[in-house]
């Protein structure tokens, strides 16, 4: 599905402090239509869905719909906290180009 990196782990795990009930939440990772490029994706705390792929790692848990879970095979979920850039960035092997803001792709076609 999804590799999740250590600085993602941390950081989510620090979210899920503030949460009331940060038992049964994670992060949810989709991919849905718009942005500059036709897709992008859209990070929120969650519970855990139906249908829902989960990644576990270290206690914390990442979700993924189905629908999503085609865009995002092979990608690598990472944390950066850095003077450009602070937030949850997606390095993705399916997206044949991105946006500029690093939220917006656009799907390589398959073969």
């Amino acid at each position: 599905m999804i590799s999740v990196t250590t600085s993602a782990v941390s950081r989510l795990r620090d979210l899920l402090k503030e949460q009331p009930n940060p038992n049964r939440k994670g992060l949810r990772v989709q991919v849905v239509k718009g942005g500059c490029s036709g897709l992008h994706y859209e990070m929120t705390l969650d519970e855990k869905r139906a249908g829902d792929g989960v990644v576990e790692r270290d206690g914390v848990e990442f979700y993924i719909d189905n629908e999503s879970a085609d865009y995002l095979r092979g990608a690598t979920l990472d944390f950066r906290d850095g003077l450009a850039s602070v937030g949850f960035e997606i390095t993705n092997p399916n997206a044949s180009r991105t946006c500029g803001c690093g939220s917006s792709f656009e799907a390589a076609r398959p073969n």
